[in-house]
C-alpha cells in the first residue's frame, strides 16, 4: 500500500525495459534471428546503462 507514493527509481525503469527486451529477444530467436540480434544489442545498451548508474 505504501508502494503507491513511492516514485520509481531511473535503474527500475532501465530494468523493466531491459526484462520486455530480453522477453522480446527470447520470443523472435527462433523466428527471426536478424531482428532478434537487434533486440539484444538494445538490451546489452540499457544493461550498460544500469551498471553505470549502479556505480554512481
Amino acid at each position: 500500500m505504501f508502494n503507491l507514493f513511492k516514485k520509481t527509481s531511473e535503474v527500475d525503469k532501465l530494468q523493466k525495459q531491459y526484462e520486455k527486451l530480453m522477453k522480446d529477444w527470447h520470443s523472435l530467436s527462433t523466428t527471426n534471428r536478424g531482428e532478434s540480434d537487434k533486440k539484444y544489442a538494445e538490451a546489452q545498451k540499457i544493461q550498460d546503462q544500469i551498471e553505470q548508474l549502479k556505480s554512481k
